[in-house]
């Protein structure tokens, strides 16, 4: 009976010690999450394709850790933490600010995800159609306008302060229906991130981004999953997958192709460094205090 506890004690320490789950490597199928009307950041141009910078920076990690083909899928700003929380998806890449409420637990009020990033930084800024660019040199010129905004993006919460109560805004599901808006002359401009204005900038010559419109925090762009402590070791992997890219020049190649019309003093600020992606990547609160 001895020998018998003793070849099941065995067992157990055995399994124990065994490699612990990862949802990296090779064969491995990871969801991932992402826009799929932001040209130039995260595009769907036909069924089940997507480009642009968001989705090349996830393959380029990826790869790093052995998973050669991600499995991309659209996803709403609105929806991208719950998706993750209920499994739905892997990962998320699809200009997903980091912020310390999305880090926080879902406990304590938050949204529980782990973050890796920053990939790259922006503030918010404002699309117009192109003949109408010179109207508008500050903010101060959107007064009484209608600006198109799409929900849960910092957008939407920045020009719903106080400060802006002039600014009449329009609430849509997402950026492709601001900017269809925009086009068709239903709305005066589209709010949101800078590096997605200039996506949209490229793609469609009749709009451009106001010049010198830019406020807001700097939104701090990461690939997001949700925290569980099985998880925690993948982030990691996936940090420093990260910042061996960053590293290299393929970051800057990559931004480039995809977003040519970002101005290169954009592209500076937009380029993260090594410091600030320990400071945020894979912790339960941001250890750069700049991170809101």
């Amino acid at each position: 009976m001895l020998g018998a506890v003793a070849v099941l004690a065995t067992l157990a320490a055995g399994c124990t010690a065994g490699p612990e789950p990862t949802m990296f490597g090779e064969g491995k199928t990871v969801r991932v999450g992402a826009k799929g009307d932001q040209p130039g950041t995260s595009h769907e141009p036909h069924d089940g394709e997507f480009d642009g910078f968001d989705i090349t920076v996830t393959r380029e990690v990826l790869g790093r850790l052995g998973v050669e083909n991600p499995l991309f899928s659209g996803i709403l700003s609105k929806n991208r933490a719950a998706s993750l929380r209920k499994g739905d998806v892997d990962l998320v890449a699809a200009t997903f600010s980091i912020t310390e409420q999305r880090m926080r637990p879902v406990e304590d009020g938050g949204e529980g995800l782990d973050f890796v990033g920053p990939y790259a930084s922006t503030p918010q800024g404002i699309l117009v159609r192109a003949a109408d660019k010179g109207r508008y040199r500050n903010l101060s010129d959107l007064d009484g306008r209608l600006v198109c905004v799409w929900k849960g993006t910092t957008s939407q919460k920045e020009l719903s302060k106080p400060a802006y109560k002039q600014i009449r805004l329009h609430e849509e599901e997402d950026a492709g229906y601001c900017v269809k808006a925009l086009e068709a002359g239903e709305v005066d401009a589209v709010s949101t991130d800078q590096l997605i204005l200039y996506g949209f900038m490229a793609a469609k010559p009749t709009l451009a981004v106001a010049p010198g419109i830019a406020f807001g925090a700097s939104n701090d762009y990461g690939i997001a999953m949700a925290r569980t402590p099985e998880h925690r070791k993948d982030c990691e992997k996936l940090r420093d997958a990260l910042k061996k890219y960053v590293a290299g020049n393929e970051w800057d190649r990559d931004f480039q192709n995809n977003l040519p019309r970002v101005p290169l003093a954009a592209r500076n600020e937009a380029r993260p460094t090594l410091t600030e992606i320990d400071a945020v990547s894979c912790r339960d609160h941001p250890a750069n205090a700049s991170v809101g």
